[in-house]
């Protein structure tokens, strides 16, 4: 995908706020026994994190099927910290509303041009 220098830092923006995350995660993953948290629900959160990551890679790379992935993954992430952690990251909520901006003036003009 020929991306122009707005697209360039929309894009750059999702994954800084994706490392962001990550970075959050792997904070968490560090503080598991002192936040009494179990091991299994880090490595969950992780592998949601990594899947994230793929689907943004698979999105420049023009595959339909990560325009879906992405968003379904920061929910999922988003459900996840709610649940068990009874916590929000409006980090997640803040991608969401990069991943829309960037599907309005990025992605939907350029849908057919996507494997």
């Amino acid at each position: 995908m020929k991306l122009n220098t707005f697209e360039k830092v929309g894009f750059g923006l999702l994954f800084i706020s994706l490392l962001l995350s990550f970075a959050t995660d792997i904070t968490g993953l560090l503080q598991h026994e002192d936040l009494s948290l179990p091991l299994w629900l880090n490595s969950i959160i992780l592998g949601v994190d990594v899947l994230t990551l793929l689907s943004l890679f698979f999105i420049l790379r023009q595959k339909k099927w990560a325009v879906f992935l992405y968003p379904f993954t920061i929910l999922t992430h988003y459900i996840l910290y709610n649940f068990y952690l009874s916590t929000t990251l409006y980090l997640d909520i803040n991608q969401l509303f990069h991943f829309v901006t960037i599907g309005l003036l990025i992605l939907i003009p350029r849908w057919k041009d996507l494997n």
